[in-house]
């Protein structure tokens, strides 16, 4: 495996680096501060955002995750890496490069089964950035982690497809741009127990959808996102409406959670990274007991860990996306699980001391760790939980003892 760079990659990083020193870092409490003074924090995006989108289109840092050359920046898994972790630093610089999920995961299915149409009516102005989108897959009922249980309803009915079902955690759903969502519901139940599913394009104005709240993550309510609890109450969509084929919905998800997984990993190492730093910065500037936190042993235990963490997460990331690349995502689906356990535990970890070094001030909203942890917990659950990573790393293990 070799990890080096092109010029081209290490140029998308030096002008990268330089535009969040120079517009992100600078505009994160600016955003924070406009939401907070909305009467309704999800009636508007906070109008820095789509300054900033505007500024990184005019400095070509746009959809950089897309390997299409004609319609993003043309990078492989193993080049989008590093620039993907550099915006992972900040939780609004995805967005302001177009690179954030749930939005990455849909373009990229419309690109691979999106019919012409399809592409023209969403794909286009997502890439642009006009609108956003949503994927509505997880269920409250049901133990959402195995896709079959999934159990809303897609049936066809003449020249529609009739959707019946509640879905929740459809991030994005309640953002003012949100136009668009991908729903995976089943449409055979008889059918062989993975090609029961299907994924439909489901416009959020259709008659019969109805967001009837938006949950809160550890408290935080993620405005003007969201998380939202969906229901789809006999929701009618012409049938050119579905992706690829009934019965294709378990394969589109597969295809498009390997990607977003490990986009996820690559973001965590990037917040692990400015939590270290923000960990160093605070330990030497500070004293108790007559010396500096930084000559505590136990701090400098917690930053030597901290270092060899973060680089043996980065190691198996660059791995991973290496074998994307080169064997397909199929073969690397142990490396893929893998990385998706390692990096959130990693990530935690790190947060952890950086809050425990600040003390008090490290829970609360003037820094930005207490918030970073949250969104690192949240990712041992989504895209698939800790557990069900594990149980397949350990099928694929045994599977040279069979």
């Amino acid at each position: 495996m070799n990890f080096t760079y092109s010029d081209k990659v290490k140029n998308l990083e030096k002008k990268l680096t330089a535009f969040m020193e120079e517009y992100i870092y600078p505009n994160e409490k600016i955003y924070e501060e406009q939401l907070n003074s909305q009467k309704n924090r999800w009636d508007e995006v906070p109008p820095i955002m789509e300054e900033l989108k505007q500024k990184a289109k005019e400095s070509d840092l746009w959809n950089l995750f897309l390997p299409e050359s004609e319609l993003g920046a043309g990078l492989t898994n193993l080049e989008y890496a590093p620039l993907c972790e550099i915006m992972g630093r900040s939780v609004i610089a995805p967005e302001v490069f177009n690179c954030s999920a749930p939005d990455t995961g849909n373009m990229e299915v419309l690109v691979r089964y999106g019919t012409e149409k399809q592409k023209k009516e969403w794909l286009e102005p997502l890439l642009s950035g006009e609108i956003r989108s949503v994927f509505s897959m997880t269920e409250p009922e049901v133990a959402s982690s195995d896709a079959t249980n999934i159990s809303t309803s897609i049936i066809r009915d003449g020249d529609e497809y009739v959707i019946n079902g509640r879905k929740w955690f459809s991030s994005g759903a309640a953002d003012p741009r949100c136009k668009i969502a991908i729903v995976m519901g089943k449409n055979d139940p008889n059918a062989p127990k993975h090609e029961q599913q299907s994924m439909i394009l489901v416009p959020l104005d259709t008659p019969g959808v109805n967001i009837i709240r938006n949950t809160t993550l550890f408290g935080y309510d993620d405005a003007p996102h969201g998380h939202a609890e969906i229901v789809y109450d006999n929701v009618r969509v012409p049938a050119e409406n579905m992706l690829w084929g009934e019965g294709k919905g378990f394969a589109i998800a597969q295809g498009r959670l390997g990607p977003g997984r490990i986009h996820h990993c690559m973001r965590l190492i990037g917040l692990a990274e400015r939590a270290l730093e923000d960990l160093c910065d605070r330990v030497v500037k500070r004293e108790t007991f007559g010396k500096k936190l930084s000559e505590q042993g136990v701090i400098q235990e917690w930053i030597a860990n901290s270092r060899m963490e973060i680089e043996q997460a980065r190691l198996l990331t660059l791995k991973a996306a290496d074998m994307m690349d080169t064997v397909g995502n199929k073969v690397a689906k142990k490396e893929i699980a893998m990385i998706k356990v390692v990096a959130p535990n990693m990530a935690l970890k790190v947060i952890d001391r950086a809050i425990q070094a600040h003390g008090g001030a490290g829970v609360t909203s003037d820094f930005t760790l207490a918030y970073a942890w949250a969104n690192a917990r949240i990712l041992r659950i989504a895209d698939g939980p800790d557990e069900v990573h594990r149980r397949q790393i350990a099928k694929l293990e045994l599977k040279n003892y069979s």
